[in-house]
């Protein structure tokens, strides 16, 4: 039903000027005479169809307004909680309206609102209001109702033995599968809006006490610092508040995985949710954690410290690889076994190009058919990748174009590179590979060496909202190399990082060493 009105004859229709963000809304504040308020909507939410204005009367007496957005309110509980007993409200003078009309709303989540820019912002979650004759404020009933995703388990970080769910794209959800991990009051989440058009909700969640106060202060400060019409996802976010925007390693970690954000929050780290998207930000970030995965914490501790091994292993393959085969077979054939370099000649003896362009070709036609195979839907991505990478290498091998060994090393290298548990690594490496086989084409293992060293010398300038990116390798202290190179069993790691935090007075873990015992057995019954 549409809102008649209650104007007077010769009065005039109130216009709003809108302009970028609702941040910058006029504070008009509501007026006493409804159809001057329902006016201005209107006026804003021109050429809306979305948007409903359902007029109705208070005890058949007191004109009032329903406004909500379809879709964005849940309109049954509307009617039953909001509309039906106010309707049905008998004798509305005895006593103030507005109050009375509270009482009969059967919500728990009402809110008072006096403004213009304050309706806009609670329709626009959700939020039906209802304006009444001669009240110069209204009633914003918390129903919202949207279609959102079921909780299941991260198809990019999932694990063989840990939970299984993750993070959706409704925040509040997602705050609330953090409060099930850490049911603590000191589990603090600020909420800061950003976007002038999107006006998209960002928490900031972390654990007082254990996470450092001027680190919340800055992540809390470069947050507020955004001025941009929309925030769609969290990679805009990441780029403006990391500290070098031009350094191709992550500042910034990310996860979907409930339980991987609650350890870092327990370490004294916080956690920056977005509405809109499962991708939630870990500051601060350091160069050993891009090589932690979840699942080495659920498994026994010497397992954990192989794998990860493994992992720092091929890290330095998925490299140095290509680059090492380049610098060896252009410069430092000496180093190769007589027998290894006759078979090499061998099968290059037909090859019409240098190594490094034989590298450069295979590399970028196994990095073309990875995206091809991401893009791709999943029932044909992987059967494009893996026969596209076994025709291509064959029939390349058969054409002379490219030698048997290099096809070898390129995809050593490639499976390295999926060893990297968090892609944001692996698009580092994948990015750093390339320089690295021009140096060693120039130079051989010296242009190598070159590129190693500018790559330590980059990550020794890095800082993760002040916190140096090699700080957990660098300070030499056996409590802060337990979760490093290897992963020590939980009763030996009884604090917590202490370059998360320049509060010392909260670093144990535990009340008392849990080291177990072996058990004296009595010598036989």
């Amino acid at each position: 039903m549409k809102y008649m009105g209650f104007r007077k004859k010769g009065e005039d229709t109130p216009h709003i000027q809108l302009n970028e963000s609702m941040n910058s809304f006029p504070e008009i504040p509501l007026n006493r005479r409804l159809y001057k308020n329902i006016d201005i909507l209107k006026s804003a939410y021109k050429d809306c169809s979305d948007v409903v204005f359902r007029d109705f009367s208070i005890g058949s007496e007191i004109n009032a307004v329903l406004l909500y957005i379809e879709g964005l309110s849940n309109i049954e509980e509307v009617d039953q909680h909001v509309l039906r007993p106010l309707i049905q409200l008998k004798s509305p003078e005895n006593g103030p309206i507005f109050e009375r009309a509270k009482k009969e709303i059967s919500v728990s989540d009402i809110k008072e609102i006096y403004t213009i820019p304050d309706i806009f912002k609670q329709i626009s979650i959700g939020n039906p209001i209802i304006l009444i004759e001669k009240q110069t404020k209204g009633i914003s009933v918390g129903l919202p109702k949207w279609e959102k995703r079921s909780i299941k388990e991260p198809d990019a970080e999932s694990v063989i033995r840990g939970p299984r769910e993750g993070f959706i794209e409704t925040i509040r959800v997602n705050t609330s599968l953090l409060r099930r991990k850490i049911r603590h009051p000191l589990l603090k989440m600020k909420q800061i809006n950003i976007g002038g058009y999107t006006e998209t909700q960002v928490i900031v969640a972390y654990i007082e006490g254990l996470a450092d106060n001027a680190l919340v202060d800055e992540v809390t400060h470069r947050l507020k610092r955004i001025k941009i019409d929309g925030i769609l996802e969290s990679g805009y976010i990441e780029e403006m508040i990391q500290d070098c925007p031009f350094s191709p390693f992550p500042q910034l970690l990310n996860t979907e995985r409930p339980d991987v954000a609650a350890s870092c929050l327990l370490e004294g780290r916080i956690i920056i949710l977005i509405d809109g998207t499962p991708i939630t930000l870990i500051a601060p970030c350091t160069f050993a954690s891009l090589l932690q995965a979840p699942e080495d914490y659920y498994n026994p501790f010497y397992i954990s410290t192989f794998i990860r091994w493994l992992r720092y292993i091929f890290f330095f393959i998925a490299l140095l690889a290509p680059s090492a085969y380049v610098a060896i077979l252009t410069f430092h054939q000496e180093m190769l076994p007589t027998s290894l370099l006759l078979t090499i000649a061998e099968n290059r003896e037909q090859i019409p190009f240098p190594a490094l362009v034989e590298a450069f070709m295979m590399e970028i036609t196994f990095e073309a058919l990875r995206e091809a195979g991401v893009r791709l839907p999943k029932q044909v991505g992987a059967a494009v990748s893996i026969v596209g990478a076994l025709v291509i290498g064959q029939a390349a091998t058969a054409a002379g174009l490219v030698s048997p060994p290099m096809v070898m090393v390129v995809a050593i290298t490639g499976i390295a590179s999926f060893l990297m548990p968090r892609y944001a690594t692996g698009i580092s490496i994948r990015l750093l590979r390339f320089p690295i086989m021009i140096l060693s084409g120039m130079l051989g293992l010296l242009g190598v060496m070159l590129g190693i060293t500018t790559i330590v010398a980059h990550l020794c300038t890095i800082k993760s909202f002040g916190v140096p990116y090699l700080n957990s390798a660098a300070i030499l202290k056996l409590s802060n190399l337990k979760d490093v190179l290897v992963r020590a069993p939980w009763w030996a790691m009884d604090t917590r990082p202490e370059f998360y935090s320049k509060d010392t007075t909260n670093l144990r873990r535990e009340a008392e060493n849990q080291r177990p015992s072996p058990s004296k057995g009595d010598g036989g019954s």
